[in-house]
C-alpha cells in the first residue's frame, strides 16, 4: 500500500475541513432553478472558453456541482494532445478530481522529471486531489530550498497525506520574510490547518501590506471559522481588485459562508470571467449537503 489518498466523489477539496471542525455542518443555501441554471451556464461557458486556467476552474466548479462525467469526457482528449507540462497538470488534476484517478500518474511523472518547468504545478495539483503517490518525488521536492513555492506545495501534499513535519514546515514558513511565500503558507493552512492556526495567521496578518496577499490570510481565517476572517471575506466580494474578488468568491464555498449567497449571485454578472466562474462554483457548493468525503488509502 502506498501513501496516496483516494476520495469518494464528488471530490470536495477544501470543504471537509471546516465541517470536520464542526464549524458549519448545517450551513446550506437553497438555489432556485433559475439561479442554478445560471451557475451551470457560467461554468459551461467558462469550460469552453478561450482562457485555459479559467476553463480549469470551471471544470472544478462543474465537478463540485456533480457533473464529473461531463468533465472527463471533455478534458481527456485535450490531455492527449497538450504538450505544456503546466497545462498538462491542470488537465490531469481536473480529470482526477472528476473521478478518473488514472491521470494522477501524469502529475507524478511531471514532478519526477528532470525538467523543472512543471514541478510546482504538479505538486500543487497533487495537493488539490489528495494524492502523494509513493511520496518519493514529493519528498525530493520538499527537501530542496531553491524553489520555496515548490517546497510549500510539496509540503502541503505531504501534510494532507499525514506528514506532520511537513505541516510544521508550512507553519514555520508562514513567518517567511517574503510576503508572497507567507501568503502561500496561509492559503495552505486554510485548507489543511486547524483552529490552532488562527492565532498564527492573525499574528502575521498585520505585517502584510499588499491587499491581494492579505486576502490569502483573511480567507484562510474564514475557512478555519474565524469571525473576523469571515467578515473580511464578505467585504472582499465587493473589492475593486479583480483578483481579490475572485479569491473571495472561491473561498466562500470552502468557508460555508451562506451569508455570501446574495453577493455571489451578483458576481454571476461580473465583468471578470474568473470571478463569475468562482461565484457559480461556490453557489453550487453552498447548495450542496456539505458532507465529509470518505478518504481511504489507495492500494497498488
Amino acid at each position: 500500500m502506498n501513501h496516496s489518498v483516494r476520495v469518494l466523489l464528488p471530490l470536495l477539496t477544501g470543504l471537509w475541513l471546516p465541517i470536520a471542525l464542526g464549524a458549519a455542518e448545517e450551513a446550506r443555501i437553497t438555489l432556485d432553478e433559475s439561479t442554478r441554471a445560471k451557475c451551470l451556464q457560467v461554468l459551461r461557458n467558462g469550460l469552453h472558453g478561450d482562457e485555459f486556467w479559467p476553463a480549469m476552474h470551471a471544470a472544478e466548479g462543474l465537478t463540485l456541482g456533480g457533473d464529473g462525467p461531463e468533465i472527463i469526457e471533455f478534458l481527456r482528449p485535450k490531455l492527449k494532445t497538450e504538450v505544456d507540462d503546466q497545462k498538462r497538470c491542470g488537465l490531469a488534476r481536473e480529470i482526477a478530481r472528476a473521478g478518473d484517478r488514472s491521470t494522477v500518474v501524469v502529475m507524478l511523472q511531471i514532478l519526477a522529471a528532470d525538467e523543472k518547468y512543471g514541478h510546482t504545478h504538479a505538486a500543487e495539483s497533487l495537493f488539490k486531489v489528495f494524492e502523494t503517490g509513493d511520496g518519493k518525488a514529493l519528498r525530493r521536492a520538499f527537501s530542496q530550498n531553491d524553489n520555496l513555492t515548490l517546497k510549500l506545495m510539496s509540503a502541503a501534499a505531504l501534510a494532507r497525506g499525514g506528514d506532520k513535519p511537513a505541516l510544521e514546515t508550512v507553519r514555520k514558513l508562514l513567518g517567511h520574510d517574503d510576503p508572497k511565500h507567507a501568503a502561500i503558507a496561509a492559503w495552505i493552512l486554510g485548507q489543511i490547518g486547524d483552529r490552532s492556526d488562527i492565532p498564527r495567521l492573525k499574528a502575521q496578518l498585520g505585517r502584510i501590506s499588499d491587499s491581494a496577499l492579505k486576502a490569502n490570510f483573511e480567507h484562510a481565517l474564514a475557512i478555519l471559522g474565524d469571525d473576523d476572517g469571515l467578515t473580511a471575506l464578505l467585504r472582499n466580494l465587493t473589492s475593486d481588485n479583480d483578483s481579490i474578488r475572485t479569491y473571495a468568491a472561491t473561498f466562500a464555498g470552502d468557508a460555508r459562508a451562506v451569508g455570501a449567497a446574495e453577493r455571489l449571485k451578483v458576481l454571476l454578472q461580473d465583468p471578470f470571467p474568473d470571478a463569475r466562474i468562482r461565484a457559480a462554483q461556490s453557489l453550487l457548493v453552498l447548495a450542496s449537503p456539505g458532507s465529509v468525503p470518505v478518504l481511504k488509502p489507495s492500494k497498488d
